[in-house]
């Protein structure tokens, strides 16, 4: 259970109320930092994982939970302060609800989660460059002629994908839960 990356993402899980309040206070430069500390120990614990045969249920479990609750802080912080939109933060935290419930039939089937898809982080990858260029936009106001279309079309792109990864997601559960 202890190992240096469930370490990694235990730290990881720790800095998303700090994250969360940064963002709501405006401190977008420090709120960035601490996305950047978390990035950085989201990638060592992957590879630290593979490369030392470290990897363990609960790292698998831990990891997206880390990278979904980031994301989720940082719509919430960024459409609580009217930089993004309801709607989007609706569309992206109504397909992990659905996902939740697939969850929940699985299970209910003998059926663990089901295995990550590319296209899953792809739209997470999207997500995760998104949200921190918007963020980029309002630290660095000089930035914002570019950061904020380009922040928005990566965040339009994610959400379209997150949908489509869950429709992937959706149609495997049924296919599954058939078989049991």
């Amino acid at each position: 259970m202890f190992t240096v990356p469930n370490i990694l993402s235990f730290l990881r899980l720790a800095l998303v109320p700090v994250f969360l309040v940064l963002i709501l206070r405006g401190d977008d430069a420090l709120a960035l930092l601490v996305l950047v500390i978390s990035s950085v120990t989201d990638y060592l614990d992957g590879v630290i994982a593979r490369r030392f045969h470290q990897i363990t249920r609960l790292g698998q479990l831990l990891d997206p939970a880390a990278d979904r609750l980031f994301i989720f802080a940082a719509l919430v912080g960024l459409a609580a302060r009217e930089i993004l939109p309801w709607w989007l933060l609706a569309a992206i935290v109504g397909r992990d609800v659905m996902l939740l419930v697939v969850g929940v039939v699985l299970a209910n089937h003998g059926y663990g989660p089901l295995p990550v898809h590319h296209l899953g982080k792809v739209a997470t990858f999207c997500l995760f460059y998104a949200l921190p260029i918007i963020m980029i936009a309002h630290a660095f106001p000089v930035t914002a002629p570019v950061a904020v279309p380009v922040g928005f079309a990566f965040a339009l792109w994610g959400a379209f994908l997150y949908w489509w990864a869950g429709g992937v997601y959706l149609r495997e559960a049924a296919r599954v839960s058939r078989l049991h």
